[in-house]
């Protein structure tokens, strides 16, 4: 087997930490998550980690940015799909669940009330909001029927969206039973209106 170069051995390092790191910040969350503790499941030194990332944070942010592109396509996936409203607000609330139980939103959670004196990261972190928005907004444009495009401005309805799913992931950190019934019946609304 021929040796890696460089750039191929730096890029693997990168994958093996950012794998590591994700499976432990989902697991046990950000604050629980130590960066030796990354380095240990990812088969290296804390040297190696901090010789390919900044920090805890960047590392989170990375991790972050790569389920919330992750996150968005599935949804894509699942308001795309040409199928009767209630099956496809069934799969928007199994979508929501699973992503609300993943880890994913104590993870949000935690980095941002960890970081949230850098304002290099609030900058970082207020464009992908807005990202995720401009996203939600696209998806709803395509889907809901064009009297409601044309009429409703999707764009402050994406962002309602986005601060709904912001906080039921955290109501459901603190009361597992919490509901997304109140959100179906708003979907519910917009696609058949």
């Amino acid at each position: 087997m021929p040796r890696m170069t460089r750039t191929e051995s730096q890029t693997r390092n990168r994958e093996l930490v950012l794998a590591a790191a994700r499976e432990l910040f989902l697991r046990d969350g950000y604050l629980a998550t130590s960066l030796a503790a990354i380095a240990d499941a990812a088969g290296f030194s804390t040297g190696v980690v901090y010789s390919n990332f900044n920090g805890k944070a960047e590392l989170a942010l990375l991790v972050v940015r790569e389920i919330q592109t992750e996150q968005l396509a599935a949804l894509r996936g699942i308001v795309e799909r040409r199928r009767p409203v209630d099956e496809t607000l069934a799969a928007v609330r199994k979508w929501g669940e699973s992503a609300a139980d993943s880890g994913w939103p104590r993870l949000e959670i935690e980095l941002a009330l960890d970081a949230r004196s850098d304002p290099d990261f609030v900058s970082v972190e207020a464009k992908r909001q807005r990202s995720a928005v401009a996203q939600g907004a696209e998806m709803l444009r395509g889907v809901v029927p064009k009297v409601v495009a044309d009429t409703l401005p999707l764009e402050a309805i994406a962002d309602a969206a986005v601060n709904y799913a912001i906080g039921f992931a955290i109501r459901r950190l603190i009361d597992p039973k919490a509901s997304l019934d109140h959100m179906e019946t708003l979907l519910r609304g917009a696609f058949t209106s």
